[in-house]
């Protein structure tokens, strides 16, 4: 697994994840784990301590989870192995976490809000297909590729400019298959730091951001199956089509038993998964060259 942080397992007890560089001051996760666990979230790593030097935020203590396997791991063998029963648990699990999120608590009083308008994520979705444009270069096959579908890319995002009063709500943030480990009583999520490609994002956000996020990331699997495991195209294709409904069909009717259907704008998702293959190229252009494969193999699939 490739992290930007280091983690520490101490005595098979809990985890020190040492934050390279430390983290300025605030950061997301301390707050959204001490939320979590007022109302009663227990799908994630206990938290225990944040470790802080000065204006900086140097470790997270969590609990140690025995027999976690990363998200990566293990959602790469569902996929190499064509099963989709995961697919709705995730989609509950999805939905507990926004329900958690949106719950008034002493750390978060106002938890969801009312957006003005749909200025600040068409102009953020744009800024990440210019700046996917810029890293991916026009000198190679992907790079022409993206300049010959960037109005495509572009029509799609257009649904985030009128999108109304769209509930806003904590999120994750940053939220894919590998921060959802698979250990001996289920799963948890785990990572409240945000996206490492957006900086200063507002903390309220469009729950489809985080749901977009997480149904791309089961497209990525099947691309890692494909190219590390050998597995067939097209049917590792129709793997993630079954997958990606099921999940998004489990979420939809957890959420509405939780009360908080309404939270849920599902015009944006579309629009932000288009948004979030760019992020995936900023990323693999900043971070991790050999990762382009997978956001283009998506976005291959989808605009032919």
């Amino acid at each position: 697994m490739d992290q930007t942080n280091h983690s520490v397992v101490v005595g098979e007890r809990v985890v020190v994840k040492w934050f390279t560089p430390p983290a300025p001051l605030p950061q997301p996760a301390p707050d959204v784990l001490a939320h979590l666990a007022e109302v009663g979230f227990t799908a994630t790593a206990t938290p225990y301590a944040a470790l802080c030097r000065e204006e900086t935020l140097l470790a997270l203590v969590t609990a140690y989870l025995p027999g976690a396997s990363d998200g990566w791991r293990w959602c790469v063998d569902e996929a190499a192995a064509g099963r989709t029963a995961f697919a709705a648990e995730l989609g509950a699990l999805a939905a507990d976490l926004h329900a958690a999120l949106a719950t008034p608590s002493t750390t978060f009083p106002h938890p969801v809000r009312r957006a003005g308008d749909g200025g600040d994520l068409a102009a953020r979705a744009e800024e990440a297909l210019r700046e996917a444009l810029d890293l991916t270069g026009e000198d190679d096959e992907d790079g022409r590729w993206l300049r010959e579908h960037a109005e495509e890319l572009r029509a799609g995002l257009a649904p985030l400019a009128s999108v109304g009063t769209t509930p806003l709500a904590r999120i994750h943030g940053d939220l894919h298959v590998g921060q959802i480990l698979r250990w001996r009583e289920g799963y948890a999520v785990i990572d409240f730091d945000g996206n490492p490609t957006v900086a200063g994002a507002d903390s309220h956000q469009p729950l489809a951001r985080d749901l977009a996020q997480l149904t791309t990331s089961l497209e990525h699997a099947g691309q890692v199956a494909v190219r590390r495991r050998g597995a067939d195209p097209l049917a590792t294709g129709a793997w993630a089509a079954e997958a990606v409904a099921s999940l998004e069909e489990a979420y939809l009717t957890r959420l509405t038993g939780h009360g908080h259907a309404g939270l849920l704008e599902r015009s944006l998702l579309r629009p932000f998964e288009i948004e979030q293959e760019c992020r995936e190229l900023i990323y693999a252009a900043r971070h991790l060259p050999r990762w382009r494969y997978a956001p283009m193999g998506v976005l291959r699939s989808r605009y032919r």
